[in-house]
């Protein structure tokens, strides 16, 4: 692996690109909308990284305006910003992370796209210094993860589209782009021409920080059950997959409610790479459904007081109402409810 964090390229299937986007041919790239591709900076420090990032990209149907080292990010000199940015970051000291921090104040100022490859040691500080632009986060990517990602990229892309996405459109293109991951994880799981060949996300395989203490939404009217029912429900649903296919039940978005509305009761902060654990899914997926929750203004980021280099993933007002008139509704709001016998709502 190195100090990537794209798998290594011996072990990647080579036509990844093609099955994720119609090549580039004489009918033009795949995201000519008026012959106009999009452009594309990728910024790796290892040079045969960064040559296969641009090739990556240009079978993708991208214009690669600019290919250079992690370097090139820390000088100020008003170049022009490429429509979508590509940063290979897997660690990054304080110099790094700021220079991050501004770019992701640039693309957000310049309506841009950045995508930020980085691993699971280094998830936490690049997650922090990203508060702009509603990036996306590779967190230990391999080759499918990045074409997933440029795709995401040339569908969202302003004044790509017949009319702006809503709520629902994003959803969508969410629950395709993992499908399409489980399709790249099982051809890799098939055998193929060889058993090296694998372009599955990788599972989770980090442990996130502790959750910290401090309350960080004021309480509301209504009433959550005690923690300790909704840690039980949780646990509950993490034992289908003793039982069954773990994808049949994949329901992030739920399962990461669930472990803010526990942590908030239990007055705990949480941290990004324990959200990524309470989903369930690969961390890359988690952080997907993590952004589309907080573009829902469900979820809300929470800066530290203490180290404003780190934030932390809290439920917003809406969402609180939202979870408490559903613990009422079942009938699992209030003190009534703290023993918890019986059988309780997956």
């Amino acid at each position: 692996m190195g100090n990537t964090s794209f798998a290594n390229p011996a072990h990647q299937l080579a036509p990844v690109g093609n099955f994720s986007y119609a090549a580039a041919s004489s009918h033009g790239p795949a995201n000519d909308m008026g012959g106009i591709a999009l452009t594309l900076a990728i910024y790796a420090d290892r040079p045969h990284l960064r040559e296969q990032l641009r090739e990556d990209a240009l079978i993708a149907g991208y214009r690669v305006s600019e290919c250079a080292p992690l370097d090139r990010l820390e000088q100020e000199d008003g170049r022009p910003l490429a429509e979508v940015v590509l940063v290979d970051c897997p660690v990054a000291g304080g110099a790094r992370l700021a220079a991050l921090a501004r770019m992701d104040m640039r693309v957000a100022e310049a309506r841009g796209q950045l995508i930020v490859s980085t691993t699971a040691a280094g998830l936490e500080d690049v997650f922090g210094c990203l508060d702009q632009s509603a990036p996306q986060i590779l967190v230990d990517g391999c080759e499918a993860d990045l074409a997933l990602a440029l795709g995401r990229a040339q569908a969202l892309a302003p004044g790509r589209r017949v009319r702006e996405m809503a709520d629902e459109d994003r959803i969508q293109l969410l629950r395709l782009t993992e499908q399409v991951g489980r399709l790249a994880a099982r051809l890799g799981e098939g055998g193929l021409a060889s058993p090296n060949s694998r372009v599955e996300s990788p599972a989770i395989a980090f442990r996130g920080a502790p959750a910290e203490e401090g309350l960080l939404i004021a309480p509301v009217e209504s009433e959550f059950p005690d923690p300790r029912m909704i840690r039980k429900i949780l646990r509950q649903r993490q034992q289908r997959a003793r039982f069954f296919d773990a994808d049949l039940f994949a329901d992030p978005a739920w399962d990461m409610l669930l472990d803010l509305a526990a942590a908030r009761e239990e007055d705990k902060r949480v941290s990004v790479t324990s959200l990524c654990i309470a989903a369930g899914v690969p961390p890359t997926t988690a952080l997907r459904w993590i952004g589309q929750m907080q573009h829902a203004g469900l979820f809300a980021w929470v800066e530290d007081p203490s180290d404003r280099r780190r934030a932390f993933i809290a439920l917003t007002e809406s969402a609180v109402r939202g979870m408490a008139r559903y613990f009422a509704a079942i009938g699992l709001a209030g003190p009534a409810a703290a023993g918890g016998a019986g059988v309780l709502p997956i």
